[in-house]
């Protein structure tokens, strides 16, 4: 099944200066999102606390909700609506992380039903520790952070054949990192520093494939937590794993770019660099435009049909998959062209091997 027309040609190589603004004006306002808000809202997993989910027979007000918290000693708490109103359900949250014992439950039930004049019924009850959720934060920034640099031996083997330089290398980033993070360390500062270390490195190294996937999955990763924090979303582990999904998603996507271009770099290697690329792009958008789409379609249906329990991760996903799409195209792709010729500006840019 093709949706675009064998044969066309749009220029997307052409319009990469516009891209580059785009993508840079993206990032730009992620970075001061997240500076501005002290980094992501963390839920429960990551800043440790209690949320609590309770349902009530009949309307209640929120004032009545807290007075009843109040009862047990639990000032300060933030209520807020969960699932549609005539469900009469609430999210109650709490810094403290509650010591529970057989009978939390029913004094619970018993102060709020008292306090609402209502029936409520306790639906469930999560606590993490505040020290449980910086170990929860750290793992999920290693994960985020390994993931980046296993992908791009993958790359840098299956495209330029290089996998023991670029093994050894994240071997070594991998081991360093680990080594500070012992003498507790930023782990945030720590990790940036590694990705900066890594971008450098494979410039240096002219790992072009590798360079051009891994910008393009952190300016996938940055962007998308940029719009989550913008929104006022809760950064908790299924979020995490909505991204590494993106990332996975996002990988297959640049892939198949890579692979028709260095298809196209051996076929026709005397034709200039930009405009083997724009062909090879331009020959994957139907495959790409199907991928994007139907995978939306799913997406789409799980943000408003499957609930407030997968709500945010399914739009974290939709989010991912459209920023993700774009990049493949517009950010890793002409990334080989930067890379390799500098961005020219008149004349024919020089002609990347092929790889392989």
């Amino acid at each position: 099944m093709e949706i675009i027309k064998p044969g066309i040609d749009l220029d997307f190589i052409g319009k990469r200066r516009i891209a580059y603004i785009f993508s840079s004006i993206l990032i730009l306002c992620s970075i001061l999102m997240l500076v501005v808000n002290r980094g992501p809202e963390y839920g429960v997993d990551f800043a440790g606390g209690t949320v609590i989910q309770v349902k009530f027979n009949k309307a209640v007000e929120v004032n009545r909700i807290k007075e009843g918290f109040g009862v047990m000693n639990l000032k300060g708490a933030a209520v807020q609506r969960f699932g549609v109103e005539t469900q009469n359900e609430y999210l109650i949250r709490t810094n403290e992380s509650l010591m529970t014992d057989e009978n939390f439950s029913g004094r619970m039930t018993r102060a709020l039903s008292d306090a609402t004049g209502a029936e409520a019924e306790i639906r469930r009850i999560e606590m993490v520790g505040p020290q449980v959720g910086e170990t929860l934060r750290e793992k999920a920034l290693f994960a985020v952070f390994y993931s980046l640099l296993l992908i791009t031996i993958y790359i840098s083997g299956r495209f330029e054949m290089k996998w023991v330089v670029s093994g050894v290398m994240a071997a070594a980033l991998i081991g360093v990192v680990y080594f500070f993070s012992l003498f507790n360390m930023s782990i945030p500062i720590l990790i940036l520093a590694a990705l900066i270390v890594t971008l450098f490195l494979f410039w240096q190294l002219r790992l072009r494939y590798a360079m051009g996937a891994i910008v393009a999955l952190i300016h996938d990763v940055i962007i998308t937590v940029g719009i989550f924090t913008f929104l006022g979303k809760e950064f908790s582990l299924p979020i995490v794993a909505a991204l590494l999904t993106i990332i996975g998603y996002s990988l297959n996507d640049t892939i198949i770019v890579f692979d028709r271009i260095r298809e196209n770099l051996r076929r026709y290697s005397r034709r200039p660099l930009d405009l083997n690329i724009n062909r090879s792009i331009n020959e994957t958008l139907s495959r790409t435009l199907l991928t994007a789409g139907t995978t939306l379609i799913v997406l789409i249906s799980l943000f408003f049909l499957g609930g407030d329990i997968i709500h945010d991760f399914a739009f974290t996903m939709i989010v991912g998959i459209v920023i993700g799409t774009y990049s493949s195209i517009y950010v890793a792709s002409p990334m080989l062209l930067l890379i390799e010729s500098g961005e020219p500006s008149s004349g024919e840019p020089a002609a990347v091997p092929a790889a392989g």
